[in-house]
């Protein structure tokens, strides 16, 4: 299969997306995923080789697969049949979303298995605070059944806590999705932290956590994730460039 221009700068990002989840301690050996939309009319995305190390993957290794779940690349790993229901479900329910990111982390399973969940505890809690949503925990998601319960409770939101089994962030470009993880993920740290003193916790004020998400545009001028993914490409490359194989 012949690929673009635009899938190959798709490719580099979403493998860049894998190791920098390595060398944040995020990745739970190969059983999480990440998955970008690829654009234009066919209803394909690429998503990681299931069985290869995050700090493995590269451009070249990343499966290519249509709304049904075939391998549309070839590839003689197969796609993880957990990880294509929860982002076969949102990027066919969320137009505007072109990368789904899902975690395991030992924080992020933590606060999804508390009753009351994320808590405005910091300033870092409040951006993943204004825009989240809360999933029940149905098994491992390999119904289909369980899509629309899934999608209906991340809505139009950013961030998803997956109770008892971990967090989930989308954006329109892989850096968006990436970032609001890093945020998210130090949030769920910070407030394991706060509650392991034992001391009693002040919550930010709710006129504050409205105001939020404005102030968050002001904060990245406006770009988002772009503001602070070329300085983490910048980190990769010379850490290891091999994931733009």
């Amino acid at each position: 299969m012949t690929t673009s221009d635009e899938e190959r700068q798709l490719r580099v990002d979403l493998a860049a997306c894998y190791r920098l989840i390595a060398m944040f301690g995020w990745d739970d050996l190969v059983f999480t995923h990440v998955s970008a939309r690829i654009p234009g009319s066919d209803e394909h995305f690429l998503i990681n080789a299931y069985g290869m190390m995050f700090e493995e993957i590269t451009a070249s290794s990343l499966i290519r697969v249509d709304a049904e779940g075939n391998k549309v690349s070839e590839s003689d790993f197969p796609v993880n049949p957990a990880g294509f229901v929860i982002h076969s479900a949102v990027h066919a329910a969320r137009p505007d979303v072109a990368c789904v990111l899902h975690t395991h982390t030992k924080a992020g399973v933590a606060v999804s298995a508390q009753k009351d969940g994320l808590l405005p505890l910091s300033q870092t809690s409040l951006f993943p605070y204004a825009s989240l949503g809360y999933h029940d925990y149905e098994g491992v998601a390999l119904n289909d059944d369980e899509k629309p319960r899934l999608v209906a409770d991340l809505g139009s939101k950013t961030c998803l806590i997956l109770r008892n089994h971990g967090l989930l962030t989308v954006g329109p470009t892989i850096a968006d999705a990436f970032l609001m993880m890093y945020v998210l993920e130090t949030a769920c740290q910070i407030q394991l932290m706060a509650q392991s003193t034992g001391n009693e916790l002040v919550q930010v004020p709710s006129p504050i956590v409205a105001g939020i998400q404005a102030q968050a545009e002001e904060v990245t001028k406006g770009l988002g994730g772009q503001l602070v993914w070329p300085g983490l490409l910048r980190k990769l490359d010379r850490r290891d460039p091999s994931y733009r194989d």
